[in-house]
Order: structure tokens, then C-alpha cells, then sequence
């Protein structure tokens, strides 16, 4: 009964079950008998966040991630996980237009862990929100020459092309998307009505 660790598998089983106040409770144990207990933590505030008790799950990850810059705790699994929460708290300034903090917290979850790639699709679409359009190119035209085969990184890159008028360059860039991903109904739509925009534009013209 003292041994944290069993808390915390069970608290997971309960996780996967959809048993949310089973595992909240497991976790709490487990915080409880290891307040070191850095994992426990973070899935405690997870579940609380997605439960909709966010003054609790801020307060409980506040403490985790404390811990973790006193420690230096460079496990990839947890850091995996305090990116996931950093990403989460940006999607949620971004819905509000508080791109300041969105942009601060989308950063956090990229340095934590540098594999997912949608943030910094997400950075480049707060700098546009920001007006530092040309920072969002910027972004997204490196993340394209890192992972040229990165299908979402062409798509934002595209539309961003697209709202500045520059249908052509815009073209190009859903045209060698779709070549990496034939079946995209997405850039397929894109395409379509770029090319009506182009046509009204040259009958126009």
C-alpha cells in the first residue's frame, strides 16, 4: 500500500479505462507517498485539465514543472509530456487571441520536445496573427528545408502565400504537397479554388 510506483500504473489503467476519478485518485495517492513523483504530476494535471478543473491542473503542473528546473530532469518521456501541457495552454491563448502568450507557450513545447513539428507550424500562424508575416515565411520556409516532405509545413505555407496574393507561389507549394500526399482532398480544395481565383483574375485583367 506504500509503494508509489503501483499507484501510479494503477492510476494509469484507470487513465486508459476512461475511469478519470479512479485515476485521479491513484495519482493523488502516488503524489502523496513520492511528492517527487514528477510523471504522476504531470498526468494528475492532464486529466484535471481535460475534467475542466484548470485551477487545479495549473496549480498541480506549475509545481511538477518548478520541480524540473530545480532537478534538471532530462527524461524524454516527461518532457514529452510537459510539452503536450505547454502546447495545450498555447491552443488555448490562441483561441482567445493572446498570441503573446500562445507564442511564449508554443515555444516552451517545441524546446521540450523538438520532434513535433506542428508547433512550429503553430509559431509561424502566431506571427501572422502578429503581423510578422514575414517571420511566419521565414519559420515555415526553413521547416520546409529541414522536412521537404512535411505535407502541413507546404499547406500553412500555401495559405500564406494565398492571404498575401501570391496565388502562383501558393500553386506551387499545395502542387508539391500533393505530389508527397496524392489523396489530400485539403490541398486538392485549395488548388481548385486558387485556380478559379486565377481565372476570374486573368478574365478580369
Amino acid at each position: 500500500p506504500n509503494l508509489a510506483e503501483a499507484h501510479f500504473y494503477i492510476g494509469n489503467i484507470f487513465h486508459i479505462q476512461g475511469q478519470l476519478g479512479k485515476a485521479v485518485k491513484a495519482f493523488n495517492k502516488t503524489i502523496e507517498l513520492d511528492p517527487t513523483h514528477t510523471d504522476a504530476s504531470i498526468s494528475l494535471s492532464v486529466i484535471l485539465n481535460d475534467i475542466g478543473r484548470y485551477e487545479e491542473a495549473q496549480k498541480v503542473f506549475e509545481k511538477a514543472n518548478a520541480k524540473v528546473k530545480v532537478e534538471g530532469v532530462q527524461d524524454p518521456h516527461i518532457n514529452r509530456k510537459f510539452s503536450l501541457k505547454h502546447f495545450e495552454i498555447a491552443e488555448m491563448y490562441f483561441s482567445y487571441n493572446r498570441y503573446e502568450e500562445a507564442l511564449s507557450e508554443y515555444n516552451k513545447a517545441y524546446g521540450l520536445n523538438p520532434e513535433n513539428l506542428e508547433v512550429r507550424v503553430k509559431i509561424a500562424k502566431t506571427y501572422a496573427k502578429k503581423g510578422y508575416v514575414a517571420k511566419a515565411f521565414e519559420e515555415l520556409r526553413k521547416l520546409k528545408s529541414e522536412h521537404p516532405k512535411y505535407v502541413v509545413a507546404r499547406t500553412a505555407l500555401g495559405l500564406l502565400h494565398y492571404s498575401k496574393g501570391n496565388t502562383l507561389e501558393a500553386q506551387s507549394e499545395w502542387q508539391q504537397a500533393l505530389s508527397n500526399d496524392p489523396g489530400n482532398e485539403e490541398l486538392l480544395m485549395y488548388l481548385n479554388l486558387s485556380k478559379g481565383a486565377t481565372e476570374t483574375n486573368l478574365v478580369t485583367n
